[in-house]
């Protein structure tokens, strides 16, 4: 599948989609029933963008599907990243709808926060993630991340990974 990750605001009607089936799959699987629209909404009325923007951090939409303009592309994943520190950047809201997962979308979010986080001058990528969602941890360690000691504390965090970020050579 043909996938294009790019920079997006956090809030286009895209980003905004994502962000809500994100937030759905993650509280329905940790409450264990399908969360309500009225749940959703409340949940991201206290998900602010967190400096999600240059020069603190940046948010992206991922679509796949014709690039060459003969057809629609499909957004299906989004993902952010934020300065912790000088050289540290956190991932978060992390998310590849279920119906475009093991097509390469996965990788190539990565990559692209990956390449964000290096344009904002991080050295290393951490995060923290649930032990049930078990399709991201598989994410995370087949693209280098290990589990790491703990960074933070909050109510969700079960297990931290981290990654070294290798810095291209200029040629």
């Amino acid at each position: 599948m043909n996938w294009s990750v790019r920079p997006e605001s956090f809030a286009t009607p895209d980003a905004v989609r994502l962000r809500r089936a994100y937030y759905a799959e993650v509280a329905g699987r940790y409450w264990r029933r399908p969360a309500t629209e009225a749940e959703v909404d409340e949940g991201l009325a206290g998900d602010p963008p967190d400096h999600l923007t240059p020069p603190t951090g940046e948010f992206v939409v991922g679509r796949y599907g014709d690039q060459a303009g003969r057809g629609g592309s499909v957004a299906a994943s989004c993902g952010g990243v934020r300065m912790l520190d000088p050289a540290t950047a956190e991932l978060t809201r992390v998310y590849v709808s279920p119906a475009a997962r093991r097509s390469g979308g996965g990788a190539a979010l990565l990559a692209a926060l990956e390449d964000a986080a290096r344009r904002l001058g991080a050295h290393r990528l951490v995060l923290d993630t649930r032990l049930d969602l078990v399709e991201a941890r598989g994410l995370y360690v087949k693209h280098g991340f290990r589990e790491i000691p703990a960074y933070g504390s909050g109510p969700y965090g079960e297990i931290w990974y981290g990654k070294e970020l290798t810095v291209p050579s200029a040629l």
